[in-house]
């Protein structure tokens, strides 16, 4: 009879929990970071590689106006385009002013701007972006949670954007170059 009761109890128990995680969707997961669409931005440095040109070629940092200071033309707006992108502009621009003729351009990103991390985190603030950054990544970068900090779920907002996003917290959550992560507090 004890068995009977116990087995009735952890039923009810389940069929309790399964119903309430039913009435409580689960905040959605932030889709994968795809480099190839990443669009350029202030504190991203790029390598612009002129084939045949040294002089035409090195590293540069997206300024706080979203340009580039490029050899022979100066400021150059980068911000919002692909590295693709830039190639293309910087190849027009380089034979439009007649400064090569049929230049080849290579443009790769590599330093993405950094991600920022506050709330309740034992060293908040900004650090270096890296491929593959996940949110749990970004908290133990940042020295790990504080013992009032909510370890389910965080607010992320995306640079450009002027809204957070709650967002559950996996093994997989996804952060994006720019991103701010901001965690809460827990309820007791």
């Amino acid at each position: 009879m004890k068995l009977m009761i116990v087995r009735f109890v952890l039923a009810s128990a389940i069929g309790l929990s399964l119903a309430n995680c039913a009435a409580k969707p689960l905040a959605p997961t932030l889709g994968a970071w795809q480099p190839q669409e990443y669009t350029l931005s202030t504190g991203d440095k790029v390598r612009i590689t002129t084939f045949g040109f040294e002089d035409l070629s090195g590293e540069f940092l997206v300024s706080a106006d979203e340009s580039i200071a490029f050899p022979s033309l100066g400021a150059v707006k980068v911000g919002g385009r692909t590295p693709d992108q830039v190639s293309t502009v910087l190849t027009a621009l380089l034979t439009d002013r007649q400064i090569v003729r049929a230049p080849r351009l290579s443009t790769e990103v590599i330093a993405y701007r950094p991600f920022n991390i506050l709330g309740e985190v034992s060293k908040p603030g900004q650090y270096p972006f890296t491929s593959g950054l996940t949110v749990l990544n970004a908290v133990a970068v940042a020295s790990g949670f504080t013992y009032r900090a909510n370890t389910k779920r965080v607010f992320i907002r995306h640079a450009g954007t002027n809204s957070e996003e709650e967002v559950v917290i996996g093994a997989a959550t996804p952060v994006q170059p720019g991103d701010t992560i901001r965690v809460v507090e827990r309820l007791f």
